[in-house]
């Protein structure tokens, strides 16, 4: 089977050690995590990770479904690329001499879509929203003029199809 990029998301209650129960999953299987972020959801008190993996539809199923049998756990579904739309968010920390004695520099931010931040007489903060090879290009083109610090978020990702977790949730709720 061919390996295939991934995003599976779950919904869940955030309990300590949920993390550390859910990572272990794919440490079992050897499936490296491309991307892992969480934040609350849609859903009052109910937390979404979203995690990207590189690996073939058959194990991706049943990751999902090792991971749903987790008490926490509401649901979880996963997706392909096609079927989300998904962006990753970066910070560029350079230093300040550049922005002043490069004009390159500036064109570059420009072409690049991104944005500054901050500027203080050390450094520059530069913020990128986009695909993970828009925001490495970026990392590249500013490594000449003294980049000094680089982050990348994980994915953040929503369906184009609707995933009806708040259907599942209110049938949860009234059958308890």
């Amino acid at each position: 089977m061919k390996n295939v990029t991934y995003t599976i998301s779950v919904y869940a209650e955030n309990n300590i050690g949920l993390l550390n129960r859910i990572s272990a999953i794919f440490l079992k299987r050897h499936i490296n995590l491309e991307s892992f972020s969480t934040s609350t959801s849609e859903i009052p008190d109910v937390y979404r990770f979203v995690i990207v993996v590189n690996t073939d539809s058959e194990r991706v199923r049943k990751i999902v479904q090792q991971i749903e049998k987790q008490v926490d756990v509401i649901k979880a579904f996963y997706h392909t690329d096609e079927e989300t739309i998904f962006q990753e968010n970066a910070l560029y920390k350079v230093k300040s001499s550049s922005l002043f004695e490069e004009r390159q520099i500036q064109n570059i931010i420009k072409s690049s879509h991104a944005n500054i931040v901050t500027v203080s007489p050390e450094f520059f903060v530069i913020e990128l929203t986009g695909f993970r090879e828009e925001t490495e290009k970026l990392r590249k083109d500013l490594e000449p003029y003294g980049l000094l610090q680089f982050v990348r978020s994980g994915r953040i990702s929503v369906t184009k199809a609707k995933m009806g977790i708040s259907e599942i949730l209110n049938t949860f709720k009234n059958n308890n």
